[in-house]
């Protein structure tokens, strides 16, 4: 079976369009990352699917960031993408969470969802929501009420080792075209985590829609991918005045900096350091 793959689809007889999002290597990359708690590990994978679906939906070159923040056990969990189906997550949290926390038990009272976009060329938009409702899919249907106005459907599911989602939306189109919405969302409603997880997009959209016509388009591929790169680093390292970098490097004999998001570790020494400052090139890769 083939995973880590985005299927858009097309009503032929419904202004409505969908879209089918399964996920196991680039989710399972994410995780091994960093040791997260269940309930992280399921959150991630949500996000991740959901993410791939909103980037789905633009209608440009770009990136797109979906950020979840609050004052609660969990301070912190984003998904990076972009129209190429590259994606990056981590998430930050503090202490035990319980098994059975649900979206504002994780976040606190002050929990709320923050999605940029930021097109290669145009201005960057961005769109807050409340994290007021007891799941990711739920408050991601807010925001498109709130941001699109269009009639959104969204169900996500994680286990750890997979993640899947799907997207049903109505087409911006003139007409009421709720009834034949809500038809297909009672249809899409009965998805199992089971079938996204085990069965090829095909037969799941065949057992959900067996009585519509639907146009199925070729897959894209979904694959982690992480931004973060030695240049990048040194970059970041010369934003410091040199004599803080020299300092620590008087204390530790070498600089270093991390990627939060893939664990990888740059490390600059004393050498390194005094090429960078020169504006010479630094030695290739250290690890």
């Amino acid at each position: 079976m083939s995973k880590d793959n985005l299927h858009r689809y097309l009503f032929e007889n419904a202004d409505v369009r969908g879209e089918l999002v399964q996920l196991e290597k680039s989710y399972q990359e994410v995780l091994s990352a960093h040791e997260y708690p269940l309930q992280l590990q399921h959150l991630l994978g949500e996000l991740m699917a959901a993410t791939s679906l909103l980037t789905a939906t633009l209608k440009f070159d770009g990136d797109i960031s979906v950020q979840l923040q609050g004052d609660g056990p969990v301070s912190l969990a984003v998904v990076n993408g972009n129209n190429l189906q590259q994606l990056r997550g981590v998430a930050r949290w503090n202490g035990e969470l319980q098994q059975d926390a649900d979206l504002q038990q994780l976040f606190g009272n002050k929990g709320h969802m923050v999605i940029t976009l930021t097109p290669t060329d145009g201005e960057r938009y961005q769109g807050v929501v409340a994290l007021d409702k007891s799941s990711l899919a739920a408050c991601l249907e807010e925001y498109f009420a709130q941001s699109e106005q269009l009639p959104t459907s969204i169900n996500l599911f994680a286990n750890g080792q997979q993640a899947a989602g799907m997207l049903l939306q109505v087409l911006p189109s003139e007409g009421d075209h709720n009834v034949e919405f809500e038809h297909l969302e009672q249809l899409t409603s009965t998805v199992k985590a089971k079938e996204l997880f085990e069965l090829e997009a095909e037969e799941v959209l065949h057992r959900l829609y067996h009585q519509e016509e639907v146009r199925l388009f070729d897959p894209t591929q979904v694959t982690f991918s992480c931004t973060c790169s030695r240049e990048r680093s040194a970059k970041a390292i010369r934003t410091v005045p040199k004599a803080e970098i020299d300092a620590i490097i008087a204390e530790l004999s070498k600089v270093e900096m991390g990627c939060e998001y893939c664990n990888t570790n740059y490390s600059f020494d004393s050498i390194d350091i005094e090429a960078l400052f020169s504006n010479a090139q630094a030695p290739v890769a250290k690890q």
